[in-house]
């Protein structure tokens, strides 16, 4: 006889009890499942780094600081470790959510950084390891890390720090392409530039002297006069934002100026139309009027646009006038014409490097303090450029309520009469609805007795 053998059958697994008083049976744990959870346990949680994040459009409230996971560096792309951000109005225009095709929130915001590379990725030849760069991403560039496409990354001339690169690139590329490539700024020119204290009114005076015989207006809030002023001596006749200034122009000069430079939109484009000699050149290059308050404005939007007289070909013709516009992320993002900006952006760190340009920086930020950055170019309170820096401690917050001697807090302030007599009214008004339901109170006690 042969012994048979007989395998002892696994024990079922046990049913559990659900919510509806019926039992299931728990799926049996697989060897690939045990090997799912173990790669789990040992892989290390996504690196993160901070960022000026958008949770949606309109007020200060909506940008946050948060923890954001790091990006990775993919082809053609090199990974900047970010020392510096430049602030633009373009920036706040997006805040708003009144630029075109925005992308949807929430999303890092931001369009000039520069710091240094950490990472090339493959087949980017033009850049190394440890190259101080700056470049105009669409978007995230407010951020401790950034990866940015290599044909919008320009490397640094010898001497320039990253707070210098963000105060040069986008304001004085600007100005250059409208002074040089589109306004043809020849010796004995005259021009005339709104905003003139911001970063890019400031570098197209700069910009403008390096010309002879050049003649510059520039049209900027009269609290900023004495500090522009003080600062340099690039801009010949400065004149009041809000006022008749183009009676003043024509006091100076009867025929008017070759060039209009605006980036208001609105009702100054039908002024600096008017102040167009023959052969003028009015520009515009940006339409900050329809930022108005801190959220998003149809009204205000359809007004800047609406108050522009329209202008027609023919009446360009008879006049001997030329309208154009300059929008420097179409140029870059949708036109394609990266190379024909990195020339630019070439020929503005040569004239840095020549000492002919030199960058005004109003002020320095921590990404927390964003929010306070962005409400002094709101009210253009700037005199020059705004960098958030990554590295900088943010300011301290305002104080929590002072404590008496013993350590508690002091004691709120005495009501005003008006606020007493208030709470006696109300107290009063208590009393009676009290007074009810203990009666009524009393009667349940006698009924239950």
């Amino acid at each position: 006889m042969t012994e048979s053998t007989e395998t002892t059958a696994a024990p079922a697994p046990e049913k559990t009890p659900t919510e509806n008083g019926t039992t299931e049976t728990p799926p049996e744990e697989t060897p690939e499942k045990a090997t799912e959870e173990k790669e789990k346990e040992t892989t290390p949680p996504p690196k993160e780094m901070r960022a000026v994040v958008l949770t949606g459009f309109g007020g200060l409230k909506t940008v946050k600081i948060l923890k954001k996971p790091e990006p990775t560096v993919g082809e053609g792309e090199v990974l900047i470790r970010v020392k510096a951000c430049g602030l633009n109005f373009q920036d706040l225009i997006v805040r708003q959510g009144a630029i075109d095709s925005p992308p949807k929130t929430p999303f890092i915001l931001g369009f000039e950084c520069a710091g240094e590379i950490e990472q090339v990725g493959e087949g980017v030849t033009n850049f190394k390891v440890g190259d101080q760069v700056v470049a105009l991403p669409e978007y995230r560039a407010w951020a401790e890390l950034v990866s940015v496409p290599a044909q919008y990354v320009y490397a640094l001339p010898e001497g320039m720090s990253a707070l210098d690169a963000v105060a040069v690139t986008t304001n004085y590329v600007v100005a250059y392409l409208l002074l040089f490539e589109m306004a043809n700024l020849t010796p004995g020119k005259s021009l005339l530039v709104h905003s003139a204290g911001g970063g890019v009114g400031q570098a197209v005076a700069q910009l403008a002297k390096t010309v002879d015989n050049v003649t510059v207006f520039g049209v900027c809030s009269k609290s900023k006069h004495e500090a522009l002023k003080s600062n340099n001596n690039n801009i010949d006749h400065l004149l009041e934002r809000g006022s008749d200034y183009t009676n003043e122009v024509r006091k100076i000069s009867p025929d008017g100026v070759d060039i209009v430079l605006d980036c208001l939109c609105g009702e100054e484009c039908n002024r600096g139309y008017q102040l167009l000699k023959p052969m003028g050149r009015y520009i515009l290059y940006g339409s900050s009027n329809i930022v108005t308050g801190e959220t998003k404005s149809f009204f205000s939007a359809a007004r800047a646009w609406w108050q522009v007289d329209k202008v027609s070909p023919i009446k360009l013709f008879d006049e001997n006038k030329s309208l154009a516009g300059l929008n420097l992320r179409h140029l870059l993002f949708q036109h394609g014409r990266a190379d024909y900006v990195r020339r630019a952006v070439d020929n503005v760190f040569a004239l840095w490097g020549q000492g002919k340009v030199k960058p005004l920086v109003d002020s320095t930020w921590a990404l927390e303090d964003v929010g306070e950055a962005m409400q002094k170019m709101h009210d253009r309170k700037n005199i020059g450029k705004l960098v958030l820096d990554p590295s900088l401690e943010p300011k301290p917050k305002p104080a929590t309520p002072a404590k008496g001697k013993s350590g508690k807090e002091k004691k709120p302030a005495k009501e005003s009469s008006e606020e007493k007599k208030e709470k006696e009214t109300k107290e009063e008004e208590k009393k009676p609805a009290e007074n009810e339901s203990k009666e009524k109170e009393k009667e349940k006690e006698k009924e239950s007795s």
